[in-house]
């Protein structure tokens, strides 16, 4: 098991995992439905297989690439740690835990979960097809609100969308500063990304703008449903953070990108959903 969890970084899973819980407790909160236990086991199940899937299929597609980079040779498959046939039987039983746990929740989340997993798994092809990969991944984790809504409601809603569009552009954003470790790799290597197309310089800009679009969105429920000052902290918090991690990364300084990517990030996701539920809390 610690071999599976190395192989799928169960930690990453902070990044939508809060986002899935505001979109849960905002579809308690409201509308007509009650909080039932079942459905939010059921849908962190789905959060965490669905994550699993996604990264133990990366893992199984790119480890003939990951074994030529230096920064990514001494993972699980490269490494021998676990063999490519395991990875890809793990993502398979997690498809099937992830589809078996939508069938229990409603029939819409039934219907759409080959969309989702078709939408999670084809991320991996992507930089090999467009530098438009990392909106890929955004949309992946994007549907992390909207699925967690679905769950209690089976229907959709504008408010769970912005959230779904704010985790969108803040996690292709991030992807883009991650990506910047590979740049010289995967131009060599023919291989598509925004720091490739663009530059270091110009992706740092995109990325600028696509947290800037992810701020206003999280700002935008605000004028759809009566929220507390523990809201408007929590966006100040997560707007700082965005703030930051831009500081700390530069074309001449990449040396803070991981602290950039999983510190930074995981801490803005984290914080916001707490404000959140703080915030719901206490309009109850």
């Amino acid at each position: 098991m610690k071999k599976y969890f190395s192989l799928v970084l169960f930690a990453h899973s902070v990044f939508a995992l809060p986002f899935a819980l505001i979109g849960f407790f905002l579809a308690v909160h409201t509308t007509s439905y009650s909080f039932e236990w079942i459905k939010l086991v059921l849908m962190l199940v789905c959060m965490v297989t669905a994550r699993n899937a996604a990264m133990a299929f990366n893992r199984y597609l790119d480890r003939d690439i990951d074994a030529k980079n230096p920064r990514t040779v001494m993972r699980d498959i490269p490494a021998g740690r676990i063999s490519a046939r395991q990875a890809l039987l793990f993502t398979i039983i997690n498809c099937a835990i992830f589809t078996g746990a939508t069938y229990l929740i409603n029939p819409l989340c039934f219907y759409l979960s080959p969309i989702a997993l078709f939408v999670v798994l084809f991320y991996s092809y992507t930089k090999r097809i467009t530098p438009l990969c990392h909106l890929v991944l955004g949309v992946g984790l994007g549907l992390a609100p909207i699925g967690a809504y679905l769950v209690v409601t089976g229907q959709f809603n504008i408010i769970p969308v912005f959230y779904g569009i704010a985790v969108m552009t803040w996690a292709s954003g991030f992807d883009i500063i991650y990506a910047l470790q590979d740049e010289e790799f995967d131009r060599a290597n023919n291989l598509n990304s925004i720091p490739v197309r663009l530059g270091t310089k110009n992706a740092l800009r995109v990325s600028e703008c696509l947290h800037v679009i992810s701020f206003i969105f999280v700002v935008l429920p605000a004028f759809y449903m009566h929220v507390s000052w523990f809201y408007y902290l929590g966006l100040a918090f997560y707007g700082l953070l965005l703030i930051y991690q831009h500081r700390i990364v530069s074309p001449t300084d990449l040396s803070k990108v991981d602290r950039a990517f999983m510190t930074t990030n995981g801490i803005a996701s984290v914080i916001f959903a707490v404000f959140y539920l703080l915030d719901v809390i206490f309009l109850q």
